[in-house]
Protein backbone atom coordinates (compact mmCIF):
# COMPACT_ATOMS: atom_id res chain seq x y z
CA UNK A 1 0.00 0.00 0.00
CA UNK A 2 1.51 3.39 -1.05
CA UNK A 3 1.48 6.05 1.34
CA UNK A 4 1.11 9.58 1.84
CA UNK A 5 3.07 12.16 3.24
CA UNK A 6 2.23 15.60 4.53
CA UNK A 7 2.90 18.18 7.75
CA UNK A 8 1.37 18.36 10.46
CA UNK A 9 1.78 20.72 13.01
CA UNK A 10 5.15 21.58 11.91
CA UNK A 11 6.40 17.90 11.38
CA UNK A 12 6.68 15.41 9.18
CA UNK A 13 4.36 12.60 8.71
CA UNK A 14 3.00 9.52 6.44
CA UNK A 15 0.64 7.62 6.84
CA UNK A 16 -0.61 4.36 4.34
CA UNK A 17 -3.36 5.57 1.87
CA UNK A 18 -6.04 3.92 2.57
CA UNK A 19 -8.69 6.10 1.52
CA UNK A 20 -9.36 7.36 5.24
CA UNK A 21 -10.33 10.82 5.78
CA UNK A 22 -7.75 14.06 6.74
CA UNK A 23 -10.12 13.57 10.06
CA UNK A 24 -9.81 10.10 10.78
CA UNK A 25 -5.92 10.41 9.85
CA UNK A 26 -5.06 13.18 12.22
CA UNK A 27 -7.87 11.51 15.72
CA UNK A 28 -6.66 7.46 14.61
CA UNK A 29 -3.36 7.10 13.68
CA UNK A 30 -1.62 10.40 14.63
CA UNK A 31 -3.58 10.84 17.79
CA UNK A 32 -4.38 14.60 17.52
CA UNK A 33 -7.76 14.72 19.35
CA UNK A 34 -8.24 18.82 19.27
CA UNK A 35 -10.03 18.23 15.36
CA UNK A 36 -13.67 16.52 16.64
CA UNK A 37 -16.20 14.60 14.88
CA UNK A 38 -19.43 15.62 15.35
CA UNK A 39 -21.08 14.95 11.62
CA UNK A 40 -18.61 13.27 9.96
CA UNK A 41 -18.89 12.93 6.56
CA UNK A 42 -21.17 15.37 6.60
CA UNK A 43 -18.98 18.21 6.64
CA UNK A 44 -21.21 20.39 8.40
CA UNK A 45 -20.42 20.93 12.22
CA UNK A 46 -17.22 22.54 11.70
CA UNK A 47 -15.87 20.76 14.49
CA UNK A 48 -13.26 19.23 12.73
CA UNK A 49 -11.91 22.53 10.81
CA UNK A 50 -8.07 22.64 10.43
CA UNK A 51 -5.95 24.74 8.27
CA UNK A 52 -4.24 23.25 5.31
CA UNK A 53 -1.50 25.81 3.69
CA UNK A 54 -3.29 28.39 6.06
CA UNK A 55 -6.79 27.97 4.82
CA UNK A 56 -9.41 26.68 7.27
CA UNK A 57 -10.85 23.17 5.67
CA UNK A 58 -13.31 20.94 6.87
CA UNK A 59 -11.06 17.73 7.79
CA UNK A 60 -13.71 15.03 8.18
CA UNK A 61 -14.37 15.66 4.34
CA UNK A 62 -11.07 15.87 3.27
CA UNK A 63 -9.29 12.64 1.90
CA UNK A 64 -5.87 12.22 3.61
CA UNK A 65 -4.41 11.81 -0.31
CA UNK A 66 -5.35 15.65 -0.29
CA UNK A 67 -3.01 16.68 1.50
CA UNK A 68 -0.19 15.03 0.23
CA UNK A 69 2.55 17.17 0.65
CA UNK A 70 1.04 20.18 2.18
CA UNK A 71 0.89 21.83 5.46
CA UNK A 72 -1.65 20.75 8.13
CA UNK A 73 -2.31 22.93 11.09
CA UNK A 74 -4.65 21.71 13.98
CA UNK A 75 -5.22 23.80 16.92
CA UNK A 76 -2.66 22.54 18.96
CA UNK A 77 -0.34 23.50 16.28
CA UNK A 78 -1.04 27.18 16.55
CA UNK A 79 1.71 28.95 18.35
CA UNK A 80 1.36 28.82 22.61
CA UNK A 81 0.72 32.08 23.01
CA UNK A 82 -2.11 32.61 20.40
CA UNK A 83 -3.31 29.04 21.57
CA UNK A 84 -3.54 30.29 25.12
CA UNK A 85 -5.20 33.88 24.48
CA UNK A 86 -7.85 32.17 22.11
CA UNK A 87 -8.83 29.87 25.45
CA UNK A 88 -8.61 32.31 27.79
CA UNK A 89 -10.83 34.67 25.98
CA UNK A 90 -13.45 31.87 24.95
CA UNK A 91 -13.08 31.00 28.77
CA UNK A 92 -13.22 34.73 30.22
CA UNK A 93 -16.46 35.77 28.08
CA UNK A 94 -18.51 31.89 28.25
CA UNK A 95 -17.96 31.26 24.56
CA UNK A 96 -16.90 27.52 25.33
CA UNK A 97 -19.36 25.46 27.38
CA UNK A 98 -19.17 21.49 26.70
CA UNK A 99 -15.93 23.00 24.37
CA UNK A 100 -16.43 20.38 21.65
CA UNK A 101 -17.28 22.56 18.54
CA UNK A 102 -14.28 25.46 20.16
CA UNK A 103 -11.18 24.31 18.37
CA UNK A 104 -12.96 24.29 15.30
CA UNK A 105 -14.11 27.43 15.86
CA UNK A 106 -10.39 28.71 17.35
CA UNK A 107 -8.98 27.81 14.15
CA UNK A 108 -11.46 29.47 11.72
CA UNK A 109 -11.38 32.48 14.02
CA UNK A 110 -7.56 32.33 13.84
CA UNK A 111 -7.52 32.11 10.27
CA UNK A 112 -9.42 35.25 9.96
CA UNK A 113 -7.37 37.07 12.22
CA UNK A 114 -4.57 36.79 10.32
CA UNK A 115 -6.27 37.66 7.49
CA UNK A 116 -6.73 41.08 9.00
CA UNK A 117 -10.03 41.45 10.25
CA UNK A 118 -10.37 43.28 12.85
CA UNK A 119 -11.50 42.45 16.59
CA UNK A 120 -14.17 45.01 16.71
CA UNK A 121 -15.82 43.95 13.69
CA UNK A 122 -18.28 41.29 13.90
CA UNK A 123 -19.71 40.85 10.47
CA UNK A 124 -16.78 38.68 8.73
CA UNK A 125 -16.92 36.64 12.42
CA UNK A 126 -20.93 35.72 11.78
CA UNK A 127 -19.84 34.77 8.51
CA UNK A 128 -17.41 32.54 9.21
CA UNK A 129 -19.53 30.84 11.80
CA UNK A 130 -21.71 29.94 8.97
CA UNK A 131 -19.35 27.34 8.82
CA UNK A 132 -19.83 26.25 12.00
CA UNK A 133 -22.40 24.58 14.23
CA UNK A 134 -22.80 25.43 18.48
CA UNK A 135 -25.75 24.40 20.42
CA UNK A 136 -24.27 25.30 23.37
CA UNK A 137 -23.62 28.85 23.65
CA UNK A 138 -26.01 30.97 21.15
CA UNK A 139 -22.88 32.39 19.41
CA UNK A 140 -23.28 35.93 21.29
CA UNK A 141 -20.61 35.19 23.58
CA UNK A 142 -18.23 33.96 20.88
CA UNK A 143 -18.62 37.51 19.51
CA UNK A 144 -17.44 38.72 22.83
CA UNK A 145 -14.70 36.45 22.85
CA UNK A 146 -13.18 37.17 19.41
CA UNK A 147 -13.16 40.89 20.47
CA UNK A 148 -11.11 39.52 23.98
CA UNK A 149 -9.16 37.34 22.34
CA UNK A 150 -7.24 41.07 20.46
CA UNK A 151 -3.57 41.64 21.54
CA UNK A 152 -4.77 44.75 22.52
CA UNK A 153 -7.41 43.57 24.91
CA UNK A 154 -6.50 43.75 28.59
CA UNK A 155 -8.33 41.83 31.32
CA UNK A 156 -8.44 38.35 30.03
CA UNK A 157 -5.29 36.57 32.01
CA UNK A 158 -6.06 32.68 32.20
CA UNK A 159 -9.74 32.76 31.71
CA UNK A 160 -10.83 32.55 35.49
CA UNK A 161 -8.87 35.98 36.71
CA UNK A 162 -10.85 37.08 39.59
CA UNK A 163 -13.18 33.95 39.27
CA UNK A 164 -13.85 30.93 41.36
CA UNK A 165 -13.22 28.14 39.55
CA UNK A 166 -14.92 25.92 41.78
CA UNK A 167 -18.31 27.96 42.12
CA UNK A 168 -17.72 28.34 37.83
CA UNK A 169 -18.00 24.58 37.76
CA UNK A 170 -20.51 24.29 40.28
CA UNK A 171 -22.68 26.68 38.47
CA UNK A 172 -21.74 25.11 35.46
CA UNK A 173 -23.08 21.87 36.14
CA UNK A 174 -26.05 22.78 37.88
CA UNK A 175 -27.22 24.44 34.19
CA UNK A 176 -25.66 21.61 32.17
CA UNK A 177 -27.58 18.95 34.72
CA UNK A 178 -23.83 16.85 34.95
CA UNK A 179 -20.72 17.05 36.00
CA UNK A 180 -19.09 19.69 34.34
CA UNK A 181 -15.61 21.24 34.36
CA UNK A 182 -14.84 25.05 33.55
CA UNK A 183 -11.62 26.41 32.14
CA UNK A 184 -8.99 27.15 29.47
CA UNK A 185 -8.29 23.50 28.49
CA UNK A 186 -12.14 22.87 28.18
CA UNK A 187 -12.53 25.83 25.50
CA UNK A 188 -9.25 23.85 24.01
CA UNK A 189 -11.38 21.12 23.65
CA UNK A 190 -9.86 18.46 26.27
CA UNK A 191 -12.74 18.68 28.51
CA UNK A 192 -12.29 14.59 28.13
CA UNK A 193 -14.80 13.76 25.44
CA UNK A 194 -15.75 10.17 25.34
CA UNK A 195 -13.67 9.17 22.64
CA UNK A 196 -10.44 11.68 23.23
CA UNK A 197 -9.14 8.59 25.20
CA UNK A 198 -9.55 5.59 23.93
CA UNK A 199 -6.94 3.38 23.78
CA UNK A 200 -4.85 3.49 20.42
CA UNK A 201 -5.19 -0.37 19.76
CA UNK A 202 -8.78 -0.22 20.66
CA UNK A 203 -11.60 -1.79 17.76
CA UNK A 204 -14.13 0.63 16.50
CA UNK A 205 -17.85 -0.37 16.54
CA UNK A 206 -20.72 1.30 14.70
CA UNK A 207 -24.24 0.40 14.35
CA UNK A 208 -25.51 -1.73 11.64
CA UNK A 209 -28.80 -0.31 10.28
CA UNK A 210 -30.83 -3.51 10.63
CA UNK A 211 -29.35 -4.28 14.31
CA UNK A 212 -26.38 -4.87 15.80
CA UNK A 213 -22.83 -3.68 15.24
CA UNK A 214 -20.26 -3.74 12.62
CA UNK A 215 -16.72 -4.12 14.62
CA UNK A 216 -13.24 -4.07 12.51
CA UNK A 217 -10.06 -2.26 13.11
CA UNK A 218 -10.78 1.33 11.82
CA UNK A 219 -13.37 3.88 11.40
CA UNK A 220 -13.26 3.18 7.94
CA UNK A 221 -14.16 -0.16 8.04
CA UNK A 222 -16.47 -0.69 10.42
CA UNK A 223 -18.32 1.95 8.51
CA UNK A 224 -17.56 0.23 5.15
CA UNK A 225 -18.94 -3.30 6.76
CA UNK A 226 -22.09 -1.43 8.28
CA UNK A 227 -22.93 -0.56 4.88
CA UNK A 228 -23.47 3.28 6.27
CA UNK A 229 -25.93 5.24 3.96
CA UNK A 230 -25.16 9.22 3.88
CA UNK A 231 -27.54 11.42 5.65
CA UNK A 232 -29.74 13.82 3.53
CA UNK A 233 -31.51 16.59 3.85
CA UNK A 234 -35.66 16.16 2.86
CA UNK A 235 -37.40 18.80 0.84
CA UNK A 236 -40.40 18.07 3.08
CA UNK A 237 -40.91 20.35 5.80
CA UNK A 238 -41.46 19.37 9.15
CA UNK A 239 -45.16 19.02 10.59
CA UNK A 240 -46.68 18.55 13.23
CA UNK A 241 -48.15 14.80 13.75
CA UNK A 242 -50.85 15.10 16.11
CA UNK A 243 -54.15 17.34 16.20
CA UNK A 244 -55.56 19.82 18.06
CA UNK A 245 -58.17 18.03 21.13
CA UNK A 246 -61.91 18.85 19.44
CA UNK A 247 -63.40 22.02 21.24
CA UNK A 248 -63.56 25.62 21.80
CA UNK A 249 -60.59 27.23 22.68
CA UNK A 250 -59.32 30.35 23.02
CA UNK A 251 -55.28 29.32 22.65
CA UNK A 252 -54.03 26.35 20.80
CA UNK A 253 -50.40 24.92 19.73
CA UNK A 254 -48.96 22.21 17.74
CA UNK A 255 -45.20 21.42 18.18
CA UNK A 256 -43.21 19.03 15.76
CA UNK A 257 -40.19 16.53 16.85
CA UNK A 258 -37.38 18.15 17.34
CA UNK A 259 -34.08 16.74 17.97
CA UNK A 260 -31.75 17.84 20.66
CA UNK A 261 -28.66 18.61 18.13
CA UNK A 262 -26.01 18.20 20.82
CA UNK A 263 -22.69 18.18 18.83
CA UNK A 264 -20.85 15.06 20.64
CA UNK A 265 -22.18 11.71 18.57
CA UNK A 266 -23.05 9.02 21.34
CA UNK A 267 -19.57 7.22 22.05
CA UNK A 268 -17.78 5.06 24.83
CA UNK A 269 -14.55 2.85 25.56
CA UNK A 270 -14.67 -0.26 27.33
CA UNK A 271 -11.25 -2.64 28.18
CA UNK A 272 -12.43 -6.33 28.67
CA UNK A 273 -13.96 -6.22 31.99
CA UNK A 274 -13.62 -3.02 33.02
CA UNK A 275 -16.32 0.41 33.10
CA UNK A 276 -17.04 1.86 29.73
CA UNK A 277 -16.39 5.63 29.57
CA UNK A 278 -19.64 8.04 30.14
CA UNK A 279 -20.67 9.24 27.07
CA UNK A 280 -22.15 12.52 28.72
CA UNK A 281 -17.80 13.69 29.12
CA UNK A 282 -18.21 17.47 29.55
CA UNK A 283 -21.48 18.14 28.44
CA UNK A 284 -25.13 16.95 29.52
CA UNK A 285 -26.22 16.82 26.04
CA UNK A 286 -29.86 18.73 27.20
CA UNK A 287 -30.61 15.25 29.39
CA UNK A 288 -30.42 13.40 25.68
CA UNK A 289 -27.76 11.19 26.42
CA UNK A 290 -28.74 9.47 29.84
CA UNK A 291 -30.20 6.32 28.11
CA UNK A 292 -27.52 5.83 25.33
CA UNK A 293 -26.82 2.64 24.04
CA UNK A 294 -23.15 3.34 23.81
CA UNK A 295 -21.37 2.50 26.74
CA UNK A 296 -23.56 -0.89 27.51
CA UNK A 297 -22.57 -1.75 23.34
CA UNK A 298 -18.89 -1.29 24.88
CA UNK A 299 -18.59 -3.00 27.60
CA UNK A 300 -20.59 -6.11 25.82
CA UNK A 301 -18.47 -5.76 22.69
CA UNK A 302 -14.92 -5.67 24.58
CA UNK A 303 -15.92 -9.10 26.52
CA UNK A 304 -17.05 -10.47 22.88
CA UNK A 305 -13.42 -9.72 21.59
CA UNK A 306 -11.35 -9.35 24.61
CA UNK A 307 -9.73 -6.40 23.38
CA UNK A 308 -11.12 -2.60 23.77
CA UNK A 309 -13.84 -1.40 21.66
CA UNK A 310 -14.67 1.84 20.75
CA UNK A 311 -18.52 2.37 20.23
CA UNK A 312 -18.73 5.60 17.65
CA UNK A 313 -22.66 6.50 16.46
CA UNK A 314 -22.28 8.72 13.38
CA UNK A 315 -24.77 11.62 13.27
CA UNK A 316 -27.21 9.57 11.30
CA UNK A 317 -27.24 7.06 13.74
CA UNK A 318 -28.17 9.52 16.73
CA UNK A 319 -30.67 11.27 14.71
CA UNK A 320 -32.03 7.77 13.88
CA UNK A 321 -31.75 6.21 17.63
CA UNK A 322 -31.57 9.44 19.69
CA UNK A 323 -34.48 10.62 22.03
CA UNK A 324 -36.76 13.59 20.62
CA UNK A 325 -38.39 16.45 22.39
CA UNK A 326 -42.14 14.83 22.43
CA UNK A 327 -44.70 16.66 20.22
CA UNK A 328 -47.54 17.51 21.44
CA UNK A 329 -51.09 19.32 20.71
CA UNK A 330 -52.80 21.67 23.09
CA UNK A 331 -56.28 23.44 23.51
CA UNK A 332 -56.93 25.77 26.48
CA UNK A 333 -59.83 27.92 27.83
CA UNK A 334 -59.65 31.19 28.59
CA UNK A 335 -59.91 30.00 32.71
CA UNK A 336 -56.65 27.57 32.16
CA UNK A 337 -58.21 24.74 31.51
CA UNK A 338 -57.92 22.43 28.30
CA UNK A 339 -56.36 19.93 27.00
CA UNK A 340 -52.95 18.66 25.72
CA UNK A 341 -52.43 15.72 23.57
CA UNK A 342 -48.65 14.31 23.74
CA UNK A 343 -46.69 11.64 21.97
CA UNK A 344 -46.60 9.00 24.79
CA UNK A 345 -43.73 9.61 26.71
CA UNK A 346 -42.52 8.44 30.40
CA UNK A 347 -42.95 10.95 32.87
CA UNK A 348 -44.88 13.58 30.10
CA UNK A 349 -47.44 14.12 31.79
CA UNK A 350 -46.04 14.74 35.59
CA UNK A 351 -43.82 17.09 33.98
CA UNK A 352 -46.53 19.03 32.02
CA UNK A 353 -48.62 19.20 35.05
CA UNK A 354 -45.62 20.45 37.21
CA UNK A 355 -47.24 24.24 36.40
CA UNK A 356 -50.56 24.08 34.25
CA UNK A 357 -52.36 21.38 37.04
CA UNK A 358 -55.53 21.98 35.26
CA UNK A 359 -54.57 21.02 31.79
CA UNK A 360 -55.60 17.37 30.81
CA UNK A 361 -52.86 15.40 29.34
CA UNK A 362 -53.53 12.47 26.48
CA UNK A 363 -50.85 10.60 25.76
CA UNK A 364 -51.08 9.38 22.55
CA UNK A 365 -49.15 6.55 20.00
CA UNK A 366 -47.66 8.32 17.24
CA UNK A 367 -44.93 6.62 14.47
CA UNK A 368 -42.00 8.21 15.12
CA UNK A 369 -38.22 8.50 16.56
CA UNK A 370 -37.84 8.15 20.42
CA UNK A 371 -39.12 10.56 22.95
CA UNK A 372 -37.95 11.43 26.35
CA UNK A 373 -38.59 13.85 29.29
CA UNK A 374 -35.29 14.40 29.90
CA UNK A 375 -34.71 16.40 27.65
CA UNK A 376 -34.43 20.07 28.43
CA UNK A 377 -37.80 21.15 30.46
CA UNK A 378 -39.60 19.00 28.84
CA UNK A 379 -43.05 19.01 29.15
CA UNK A 380 -43.22 21.66 31.94
CA UNK A 381 -42.11 24.45 29.63
CA UNK A 382 -44.29 23.79 26.94
CA UNK A 383 -47.08 24.31 29.48
CA UNK A 384 -45.77 27.51 31.34
CA UNK A 385 -45.20 28.95 27.30
CA UNK A 386 -48.94 28.01 27.56
CA UNK A 387 -49.83 30.10 30.46
CA UNK A 388 -47.66 32.80 29.43
CA UNK A 389 -49.51 32.65 25.93
CA UNK A 390 -53.06 32.70 27.80
CA UNK A 391 -51.88 35.57 30.05
CA UNK A 392 -51.16 37.84 27.28
CA UNK A 393 -54.62 37.32 25.81
CA UNK A 394 -56.47 38.26 28.78
CA UNK A 395 -54.56 41.27 29.41
CA UNK A 396 -56.14 44.38 28.07
CA UNK A 397 -56.42 45.22 24.02
CA UNK A 398 -54.02 42.53 22.59
CA UNK A 399 -55.18 43.04 19.42
CA UNK A 400 -55.38 41.45 16.40
CA UNK A 401 -52.11 42.40 14.74
CA UNK A 402 -48.26 40.74 16.47
CA UNK A 403 -47.72 42.97 19.12
CA UNK A 404 -44.06 44.90 18.62
CA UNK A 405 -42.69 43.29 21.63
CA UNK A 406 -43.49 40.19 23.70
CA UNK A 407 -42.71 39.60 26.82
CA UNK A 408 -43.37 36.51 29.62
CA UNK A 409 -41.87 35.82 32.77
CA UNK A 410 -41.49 32.17 33.98
CA UNK A 411 -40.86 30.23 37.67
CA UNK A 412 -39.31 26.69 36.58
CA UNK A 413 -39.91 23.67 38.81
CA UNK A 414 -37.04 24.21 40.19
CA UNK A 415 -37.32 27.18 41.93
CA UNK A 416 -35.11 29.38 38.95
CA UNK A 417 -37.32 32.76 37.85
CA UNK A 418 -36.73 34.51 34.10
CA UNK A 419 -38.39 37.46 32.67
CA UNK A 420 -38.19 37.69 29.11
CA UNK A 421 -38.93 40.75 26.45
CA UNK A 422 -38.55 39.75 22.79
CA UNK A 423 -38.46 42.84 20.08
CA UNK A 424 -36.72 44.48 17.22
CA UNK A 425 -33.56 45.03 19.59
CA UNK A 426 -32.81 41.50 20.39
CA UNK A 427 -33.63 39.19 23.27
CA UNK A 428 -33.84 40.97 26.79
CA UNK A 429 -33.58 38.65 29.74
CA UNK A 430 -33.29 39.20 33.46
CA UNK A 431 -32.48 35.98 35.57
CA UNK A 432 -32.63 34.97 38.96
CA UNK A 433 -31.65 31.79 40.47
CA UNK A 434 -30.21 31.70 44.08
CA UNK A 435 -27.09 32.47 44.59
CA UNK A 436 -25.11 33.23 41.30
CA UNK A 437 -21.70 31.69 42.14
CA UNK A 438 -20.18 32.54 38.76
CA UNK A 439 -22.15 35.54 36.47
CA UNK A 440 -20.14 33.99 33.22
CA UNK A 441 -21.25 30.44 33.28
CA UNK A 442 -24.67 31.39 34.48
CA UNK A 443 -24.97 34.48 31.48
CA UNK A 444 -23.48 32.20 28.94
CA UNK A 445 -25.95 28.87 29.72
CA UNK A 446 -29.01 31.87 29.47
CA UNK A 447 -27.75 33.28 26.21
CA UNK A 448 -27.54 29.16 25.32
CA UNK A 449 -30.85 28.85 26.04
CA UNK A 450 -32.67 31.76 24.87
CA UNK A 451 -31.09 30.90 21.36
CA UNK A 452 -32.25 27.37 21.69
CA UNK A 453 -35.95 28.81 22.49
CA UNK A 454 -35.95 30.65 19.89
CA UNK A 455 -35.25 28.43 17.24
CA UNK A 456 -37.26 26.01 19.06
CA UNK A 457 -40.39 28.54 18.20
CA UNK A 458 -39.08 29.34 14.71
CA UNK A 459 -36.86 27.40 12.53
CA UNK A 460 -36.47 24.06 14.46
CA UNK A 461 -38.31 20.55 13.16
CA UNK A 462 -38.07 17.43 11.70
CA UNK A 463 -39.61 15.56 8.95
CA UNK A 464 -40.62 12.15 9.79
CA UNK A 465 -42.75 9.99 7.53
CA UNK A 466 -46.25 8.63 8.62
CA UNK A 467 -44.70 5.68 9.20
CA UNK A 468 -42.20 7.25 11.72
CA UNK A 469 -39.48 7.19 9.73
CA UNK A 470 -37.04 10.55 10.32
CA UNK A 471 -36.18 12.17 6.95
CA UNK A 472 -33.84 15.23 8.20
CA UNK A 473 -30.37 13.26 9.00
CA UNK A 474 -27.99 15.90 8.23
CA UNK A 475 -26.83 18.39 11.49
CA UNK A 476 -27.72 21.40 9.46
CA UNK A 477 -31.23 20.06 8.69
CA UNK A 478 -32.46 20.41 12.08
CA UNK A 479 -33.11 24.40 12.06
CA UNK A 480 -30.50 25.16 14.89
CA UNK A 481 -30.68 29.09 14.17
CA UNK A 482 -27.09 30.21 12.84
CA UNK A 483 -24.86 32.87 14.02
CA UNK A 484 -26.42 35.46 11.04
CA UNK A 485 -29.69 34.65 11.91
CA UNK A 486 -29.52 34.99 15.98
CA UNK A 487 -30.37 38.80 17.25
CA UNK A 488 -28.72 40.28 20.03
CA UNK A 489 -29.00 38.91 23.50
CA UNK A 490 -28.74 40.30 26.77
CA UNK A 491 -29.12 38.96 30.10
CA UNK A 492 -29.27 40.47 33.48
CA UNK A 493 -28.78 38.23 36.59
CA UNK A 494 -30.46 39.50 39.33
CA UNK A 495 -28.97 38.69 42.47
CA UNK A 496 -30.19 36.80 44.62
CA UNK A 497 -28.60 36.10 47.87
CA UNK A 498 -30.04 33.66 50.79
CA UNK A 499 -31.16 31.54 48.64
CA UNK A 500 -29.39 28.04 47.70
CA UNK A 501 -28.24 28.02 43.72
CA UNK A 502 -30.96 26.57 41.23
CA UNK A 503 -30.89 25.84 37.43
CA UNK A 504 -31.76 29.17 36.09
CA UNK A 505 -31.36 28.35 32.35
CA UNK A 506 -34.35 26.17 31.53
CA UNK A 507 -36.38 28.82 32.66
CA UNK A 508 -35.44 31.64 30.42
CA UNK A 509 -35.76 28.65 28.01
CA UNK A 510 -39.60 28.64 28.58
CA UNK A 511 -40.28 32.58 28.99
CA UNK A 512 -38.15 33.56 25.99
CA UNK A 513 -39.89 30.68 23.86
CA UNK A 514 -43.19 32.53 25.05
CA UNK A 515 -42.12 35.95 24.37
CA UNK A 516 -40.94 35.08 20.78
CA UNK A 517 -44.41 33.46 20.30
CA UNK A 518 -46.21 36.39 21.79
CA UNK A 519 -44.51 39.04 19.56
CA UNK A 520 -44.95 36.43 16.72
CA UNK A 521 -48.74 36.89 16.94
CA UNK A 522 -48.89 33.09 18.88
CA UNK A 523 -48.85 31.36 15.50
CA UNK A 524 -50.67 28.13 16.21
CA UNK A 525 -47.78 25.34 14.79
CA UNK A 526 -44.41 25.34 15.62
CA UNK A 527 -41.83 25.82 13.90
CA UNK A 528 -43.31 29.00 12.65
CA UNK A 529 -41.04 29.49 9.84
CA UNK A 530 -40.91 32.96 10.84
CA UNK A 531 -37.16 33.12 11.52
CA UNK A 532 -36.41 36.21 14.82
CA UNK A 533 -36.00 39.36 13.64
CA UNK A 534 -32.66 41.04 13.65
Amino acid sequence: MSEVSFEVDGRPVSVPDDGASLLEVLRDRLGLRSPKDGCSPQGQCGCCTVLVDGAPRVACVTPARRVAGRRVTTLDGLPDEERRAWGAAFCATGASQCGFCTPGIVVRLAALRAGGAAPSDVAPVEQALLAHLCRCTGWRTILDAWAAASSRSAGVGDGLAGRDPEAATRRASIEGGTPQAVGVAVALGRGGFADDDAPPDALVAVPRPGGGWAVADTLTAARSAAGKVQGRRTTVPARPPIEVPAGTWALTLRTSWVEPAYLEPDASWCAPGGEPSSPLANGGAFGAKTASVAPAAARALAGEHGRPVRVLLSREDVVRLGPKRPPLAAGLRADGTGVVRVARTSGIAEAIRLVAPGLAVEEVDVAGPPTSASLRAAGWAEAAVLLAALEHLSAPGPGDEPPAVGRAAVRSPAGGYAEAEVGPTGVHVRVACGEVLDEVVLRSYCVGAAHQALGWVCTEGLAVDEAGQVHDLTIRSFGVLRAVDTPPIHVEVVPDPGRPPVNGSDAVFAAVAAACWIAQGLPPAWPSGRPPRR
